[in-house]
């Protein structure tokens, strides 16, 4: 029994360890892309992209080739291993083009840079992008785009599997309990990256019409469907003074915080269609209240006209909101009741099997039917109440793990804030820049933080911290917490 279960333990760490090589070596051939662009550009930082290919194909064909097994399904801990060490891993090497580059990046600044990459947050360490070469303005946006396809694959097919956060309401009829996360990997992979690569390139072309250079145009489609944020301007959008150009991010910014599992559905005509899901029905509804709400307030302070408030603020609440983190103005300067709301709004995020990060809408929506519930429970004793979500039934396992969820989400974010005003950062910055790295937001609040500031200031110990805390936001916490306790090492 004993020799059974070291076997079966061995070829669960040699299926990790595949996987990990084997994504290291697509991110090693991903890194040529930047190469061509420095070529092209005549830039003289094409080296640091090369050399950073070199040793990422490396150690990701090392690994591949020392852990090659025939048993290829992955065990229920093991999964937990091969998401949270094939993101973690994924991020330290995409650090290094930074780290090579002439930028003169210390490993600290670009393994924040790159985990606020991967995991499409959006905060940045870096200044003077106008400025940048152009082979690190497109590494930024690469990586934004493979974080947003990554998560997409990540929150649809294993953590359902896992059953983390409520998401095993939304098991597909591809995802199940068995030992093999991914039953027809081929299939979900391929339709989804196919609606993700069109809302991209539909994206860019509406960017060029509006006025966007090529360059600028590709780079920002591939931040704003991946809900990651990153610009090519340190003004953010505020560089672009087009409204159709801003009106247009608005647009894409929303189809990715969607379900892009729903667009193949649509597509398909199979199962539910886009404009039917009640999840995405609320995310829309809230987003078009909130901003036109913050527009007439705006408004009536006589800052501006109705029609450029609301520009603004659908833009810059649609921007949190989604977890993108553009910025075409500073918001902050808007006084306390706008910096309380975009606080509170970087919570939200938007839909589950979207780019997006935050507690998620479907969340939102189970809690408000979890209070009904108990409202008419109070009301009515004798009357057995059931939950419904949708046509789908709610058990209170559902229940249980959306508000256990919710509350490690809020109590890791105070967590984080505490370890980081430790190193004598002040209370704004240290609440604000920690919850926009759990819900993967970008920017936080303060002249450090904010919308018109970046990370650079801040010491390497609360640079790391965030970095971590972007992480667990984006595995949504208990995949990585779990392997912290006791019992999952226990055979």
């Amino acid at each position: 029994m004993d020799s059974a279960r070291s076997r079966t333990t061995t070829d669960s760490i040699k299926v990790v360890g595949l996987v990990v090589g084997a994504l290291l070596v697509a991110l090693a051939a991903v890194m040529l892309v930047p190469v061509l662009a420095e070529i092209v550009a005549r830039s003289d930082d094409w080296q640091a992209f090369l050399s950073s290919a070199v040793v990422t194909g490396f150690v990701g064909g090392a690994l591949m080739l020392a852990n090659q097994t025939e048993e290829r399904d992955l065990t229920h801990r093991a999964t937990f291993l091969v998401t949270t060490f094939g993101w973690l891993s994924v991020a330290a090497f995409s650090a290094l083009p930074f780290a090579f580059s002439r930028l003169d990046m210390n490993y600290t600044d670009a393994f924040f840079e790159a985990m606020s990459g991967v995991t499409t947050t959006g905060s940045t360490v870096m200044s003077g992008l106008d400025r940048a070469p152009p082979g690190i303005l497109l590494w930024r946006s690469l990586i934004q785009w493979i974080g947003g396809v990554g998560i997409i694959l990540t929150a649809v097919a294993i953590l359902p599997f896992l059953r983390v956060g409520g998401m095993q309401l939304f098991r597909t009829e591809s995802s199940d309990r068995s030992e093999k996360v991914l039953p027809r990997p081929g299939q979900i992979a391929v339709a989804i990256g196919e609606v993700y690569l069109l809302l991209t390139l539909l994206c860019a072309l509406a960017y060029i019409v509006g006025g966007m250079t090529a360059f600028d145009a590709l780079n920002h489609a591939m931040t704003t469907i991946s809900t990651g944020g990153y610009s090519t301007h340190d003004a953010s959008f505020g560089y672009f003074e087009s409204p159709f150009v801003h009106w247009a991010s608005v647009i894409f910014m929303i189809s990715g915080a969607l379900p892009l599992a729903l667009y193949v559905q649509t597509l398909r005509g199979t199962g539910e269609t886009l404009w039917n899901d009640q999840q995405v029905q609320g995310f829309v509804t809230m987003l078009v209240g909130v901003s036109v709400v913050m527009a007439l307030w705006l408004t009536a302070r006589g800052d501006y006209g109705f029609f450029e408030a609301l520009t603004l603020t659908a833009f810059n609440v649609t921007s949190i909101v989604t977890t993108t983190g553009f910025a075409s103005t500073d918001y902050t300067l808007w006084g306390p009741f706008a910096i309380m709301a975009f606080f509170l709004l970087t919570f939200l995020g938007g839909c589950t099997g979207s780019t997006s990060g935050g507690l998620k809408m479907f969340r939102l929506q189970i809690l408000a039917i979890l209070f009904k519930t108990q409202v008419r429970q109070t009301l009515y004793p004798h009357v057995a109440q059931t939950m419904r979500y949708g046509e789908r039934t709610v058990n209170r396992e559902i229940v249980f793990s959306v508000a256990l969820f919710v509350f490690v989400f809020m109590g890791s974010i105070l967590v984080a804030a505490l370890a980081i005003a430790a190193f004598g950062v002040d209370f704004t910055t240290a609440l604000s820049s920690s919850a926009q790295a759990f819900a993967n937001v970008g920017p936080g609040l303060g002249p450090i933080v904010g919308p018109a500031g970046n990370f650079s200031s801040l010491p390497d110990g609360p640079k790391l911290i965030l970095a971590f805390a972007m992480l667990l936001g984006r595995l949504e916490l208990l995949t990585i917490l779990v392997m912290f306790s006791k019992d999952y090492w226990e055979r």
